[in-house]
């Protein structure tokens, strides 16, 4: 998935883990940005009688870079406090939860917004209720309402939301993990030759009916950015984007009080940025080394990016599908494309009217041009498809990533640094067969932008 699940320490501790990053210009409030950062993969609805909630012995942060150089500039850092109503029942909630208060609701979180800039930590958000999990029609008849109830506004008109929403990133796992048996183009696999594009097979949404732990801010776009020009073309308008998870170091288990405790320093275990790059570029032995560090020192894993293994593989997965793509790898080229897309921003003049380039400095974040405005016709696309305001600048809640990567490392993007490279056929037309219309309930067009969860009664797993 986007990174759910893609290191094997963080895969066994969920509630730390970070599945996707969004940063966008809100589309009905083109001031302001949107930063959300979602954790805990893979929520089946019906996770009762303990229902998902944030980590209350974890650190989660969203760092903003507008210096270019890697480093976090501005952080806003989250702490959840789970609060028992009555730990004499074993029951989330007793009752209907009619609202953010409500005496039958049981299992209880709250948190902090910290805001971090030049060494300067800044409380701007304290006792925010979460909502709850969606139940079902009987434990949480109006979800909409208390989804709504607990989007705050705090501090420099910050508008902040923590808690539970439906999984908006789509991917065929069962496809794309057996061996990239992508299933538009699965008889490509045993017979070179079939023509099997026009009519593609329709793709399975791993993701779909399943929930997410989300994280999201909308901040005035003046609060985000260094002095400077904020036009289009100017560096200044350009930050990066992304989160992590912190533990103490050292956790010991009570016996007395039955509880782990927690001391030490907070030591950094889950990363993402773009998405993809720990998944499927960064190799094994190295994805939870990936997972410590900061993008300040992501040069050490820059021939991952400049060598990509999966576009080794696709050639010899479907023979003779990709000639042109196999002929660069074998020559050895480095993907300045791909270096340029993932870990340095696209600088001016390689894309018409263009640029989210944030300098030299090789780091794995979203970067996102903030004086480029909300497209009126969205393309999922992003700029591929001719969309300046999607994906690789920032990232929207429906881009569609898989594609737009999967296409990426086939070659289409080589053009840019080198004109006289000409992409596979295939390289145009791979995907796994969804689009953002294969998110059941789709999205919100307002703050936090992603779907009301799946109730556990409505889709029981």
């Amino acid at each position: 998935m986007s990174s759910h699940r893609e290191a094997p320490e963080i895969s066994k501790d969920p509630v730390a883990d970070s599945t996707d990053v969004y940063a966008f210009v809100s589309p009905d409030k083109p001031d302001t940005v949107t930063l959300i950062a979602n954790y805990i993969p893979l929520q089946g609805p019906a996770g009762g009688p303990n229902f998902y909630s944030f980590g209350d012995d974890v650190r989660y942060e969203i760092h903003v870079d507008n210096g270019g150089n890697g480093q976090d500039n501005i952080t806003y850092a989250f702490h959840f406090q789970t609060r028992l109503s009555d730990p004499d029942t074993f029951l989330y909630n007793v009752g209907p939860i009619l609202s953010l208060d409500s005496p039958n609701w049981n299992s209880r979180q709250f948190y902090n917004v910290t805001r971090i800039q030049h060494g300067k930590s800044t409380v701007i958000g304290e006792n925010l209720p979460c909502p709850p999990c969606n139940i079902g029609p009987l434990s949480t008849p109006h979800y909409a309402n208390l989804a709504s109830e607990a989007v705050h506004e705090i501090a420099d008109g910050i508008k902040v939301f923590a808690g539970q929403r439906a999984e908006g990133f789509y991917v065929d796992l069962g496809s794309i993990f057996d061996l990239a048996n992508l299933r538009p183009f699965e008889e490509l696999h045993a017979q070179y030759g079939m023509h099997v594009f026009a009519s593609p097979a329709a793709g399975v949404n791993a993701t779909a009916e399943l929930n997410v732990h989300s994280i999201a801010l909308q901040i005035p776009t003046s609060e985000l950015l260094r002095p400077g020009q904020h036009g289009e073309s100017d560096s200044a308008a350009v930050i990066g984007v992304w989160t992590t998870a912190s533990r103490q170091q050292v956790t010991l288990w009570d016996d007395r009080r039955g509880e782990n405790v927690n001391s030490g320093p907070f030591r950094q275990v889950s990363r993402l940025g773009n998405p993809l790059v720990n998944e499927v570029l960064i190799p094994l032995g190295s994805k939870d080394l990936w997972n410590s560090l900061p993008p300040a020192d992501d040069k050490r894993f820059a021939s991952y990016v400049a060598h990509p293994e999966l576009a080794g593989l696709l050639p010899a997965l479907y023979p003779g599908v990709f000639p042109n793509l196999e002929a660069l790898v074998k020559a050895g080229t480095a993907r300045a494309d791909l270096e340029a897309i993932l870990l340095t921003g696209i600088p001016s003049g390689i894309v018409t009217g263009f640029q989210n380039y944030t300098g030299p400095v090789q780091a794995d974040m979203l970067r996102l041009n903030t004086a480029i405005k909300p497209s009126k016709k969205p393309n999922e696309l992003g700029v591929i498809g001719g969309d300046l305001a999607g994906f690789p600048n920032g990232r929207r809640v429906f881009d569609d990533v898989v594609t737009i990567e999967l296409r990426a490392i086939a070659g289409v993007t080589v053009p840019l640094v080198d004109p006289a490279y000409k992409p596979d056929t295939a390289a145009g037309l791979v995907t796994d067969g969804l689009t953002a219309k294969s998110v059941p309930g789709g999205y919100l067009d307002h703050f936090p932008y992603l779907g009301v969860p799946h109730s556990g009664f409505s889709t029981p797993s």
